[in-house]
């Protein structure tokens, strides 16, 4: 029994002399992981300035501070492994990396698929930072486009964030990449309304209402016989911007009813001819005669 004790003591004294030398080194190795905190930021100032005077792409930028973030914190854990651990070696590490890289790879792979999603992103630029979008179901304003997510903000002020490898993988449509956005107004007319006319008026009020573009030139087209009425389609530019868009459309909706009303011209209602008829004379279950139809 007392060479068990003893056996035990002995151990216990070598784990205990073992933590008392690597003390210094783990001690360090915080010391480490704290001036890693303090570099980060100021490696991460340092990439903000240099860059915002050589790279104009606020994406890139974002870029560019999140890798410099990241590389300063794997640099300072692996040096503080080193300083903690003195008999680790180069290739121990590698070695460590590889067989973590893969275990983490299947645990964490819906995580690394949006990160390398978001770097695509990021480099590609398919759209900017403010950019109004449409992906998948949601449609918004551009507020970050980050390694892990994209951020978008609802018109009704919602925040939703969309994992970047549906967005990646999705169709987007970027309704701010150009300067200007058409909007297509229908408007119907009374069958004895002089065509000319309507077109004419349409077009001169049109080109009047704030916020419509003179270029691209407004376009008033006939486009078809409706039911009622003989159907036109008002084009016309305006700034992308969703707000800028509702605005414009009720304007000219508003200028177009009433110069209508000035130039007589009428906008119909819907009109329904119903026929009538003898459901006693007309018997489904026998067939017609002669005399019936000419009834």
């Amino acid at each position: 029994m007392s060479i068990v004790i003893n056996r035990v003591q002995e151990s216990l004294l070598e784990i205990l002399g073992s933590l008392v030398q690597l003390l210094p080194g783990i001690v360090l190795a915080l010391a480490i992981l704290l001036m890693t905190a303090y570099g980060a930021r100021i490696t991460r100032r340092i990439a903000d300035r240099v860059s915002g005077q050589f790279v104009k792409s606020r994406s890139l930028q974002i870029l560019t501070l999140q890798t410099v973030r990241i590389g300063t914190w794997v640099l300072g854990i692996l040096l503080a492994a080193i300083v903690a651990f003195p008999g680790l070696q180069l290739g121990d590490i590698i070695a460590l990396l590889g067989l973590g890289s893969v275990a983490i790879g299947f645990a964490f792979q819906d995580i690394f698929k949006n990160f390398l999603a978001g770097i695509l992103l990021l480099l590609e630029e398919p759209f900017r930072l403010g950019d109004q979008i449409i992906v998948s179901d949601y449609e918004g304003t551009v507020e970050t486009v980050n390694i892990r997510f994209t951020k978008l903000r609802t018109y009704m002020g919602e925040v939703i964030e969309i994992p970047n490898s549906i967005v990646f993988t999705s169709a987007v449509k970027v309704l701010t990449a150009n300067d200007c956005r058409r909007t297509d107004l229908d408007i119907g007319v009374d069958y004895t309304t002089p065509l000319p006319l309507a077109q004419r008026t349409f077009l001169e009020t049109v080109e009047q209402v704030e916020g419509v573009l003179s270029e691209p030139a407004p376009e008033v087209d006939c486009v078809g016989f409706g039911d009622s009425s003989i159907n036109f389609k008002v084009r016309f530019w305006t700034a992308p911007q969703i707000a800028e868009v509702r605005r414009a459309q009720s304007r000219v909706a508003i200028a177009l009813k009433a110069a209508c009303d000035e130039a007589n011209i009428t906008i119909p209602y819907p009109i329904r001819t119903v026929h009538y008829f003898d459901q006693q004379k007309f018997n489904e279950s026998e067939p017609y005669s002669e005399t019936d139809l000419g009834s």
